[in-house]
């Protein structure tokens, strides 16, 4: 089972959206795919409650906690035996066990990223909270980052998140743009693999790089070719064989501390 992880304890960063055309994405391509929904907001659930019928189907599940418990395990939190991609969508805030038990359960996290000091500068903290005490260190989940929501890629505060993401040597996937597409596709209960083509060849063209990377393959910085061949999970297959190496922090010193950016 192919796990993926889309996480940030950043509210806002479009956690949710990327996970809902992940998932959506795999359904498309005939693959047995199910959505953990750790968030108590419950918006991948909504999603899923919206889908029409001719489209393929995903199991939902719900895995936040009842409210006032302390317990990390609903008792929907479970998927068919015969699921074959799981994408779980975190909720913001995670940390302590809850945010170990996600590491744990994952071979990929996807770290999306709104391009705002806010968010830069919450996202490093995050970053170092997931691998001094979320387990990241030693798990053999692979981590990469996308720019998420972004409207211009020359402003100077997008300089800054590169800057910012170049320094942790972690793979920067993509760009994905402050597109309506995304969200006229949630409201449809939709990903945009599942729209017209021709309305989205954009948003799937700045998409594929996370699922060449998922496939094992590092993507080209500047996204690929609309008319490239779309990736299946029976393609995939090799993810069977996850590299076991961790992605390392190279800024993040004895202290646990990074340094700063603008």
């Amino acid at each position: 089972m192919l796990t993926i992880l889309v996480i940030n304890s950043k509210g806002g960063s479009g956690k949710t959206t990327l996970t809902t055309n992940l998932a959506s994405y795999y359904a498309s391509k005939k693959n047995r795919t199910a959505i953990m929904d750790y968030d108590p907001q419950g918006s991948s659930m909504q999603w899923l409650r919206t889908r029409p019928g001719h489209v393929e189907k995903i199991h939902g599940s719900n895995a936040a906690p009842a409210k006032g418990s302390v317990t990390l395990h609903s008792l929907h939190a479970w998927v068919p035996l015969d699921t074959e991609v799981v994408i779980i969508d975190a909720p913001a805030g995670v940390k302590g066990l809850l945010l170990q038990e996600l590491v744990r359960k994952s071979n990929f996290i996807v770290i999306p990223v709104a391009p705002s000091p806010i968010d830069i500068h919450a996202t490093a903290d995050f970053i170092k909270e997931l691998f001094l005490f979320g387990g990241a260190r030693t798990s053999t989940a692979k981590i990469a980052v996308v720019a998420n929501r972004v409207r211009s890629s020359s402003s100077p505060v997008y300089g800054a998140l590169e800057r910012f993401l170049n320094s942790l040597k972690l793979p920067f996937l993509t760009n994905i743009r402050d597109s309506e597409n995304y969200l006229y596709a949630v409201e449809k209960g939709l990903g945009v693999f599942e729209m017209d083509e021709a309305v989205t060849a954009a948003e799937r063209r700045e998409l594929m790089p996370i699922f060449r990377w998922l496939n094992g393959q590092f993507p080209n910085r500047y996204g690929s070719r609309i008319e490239d061949k779309v990736l299946s999970l029976e393609g995939s297959r090799k993810l069977a064989a996850l590299r076991t190496t961790t992605p390392t922090i190279t800024n993040l010193s004895a202290t646990g501390r990074f340094k700063s950016y603008p």
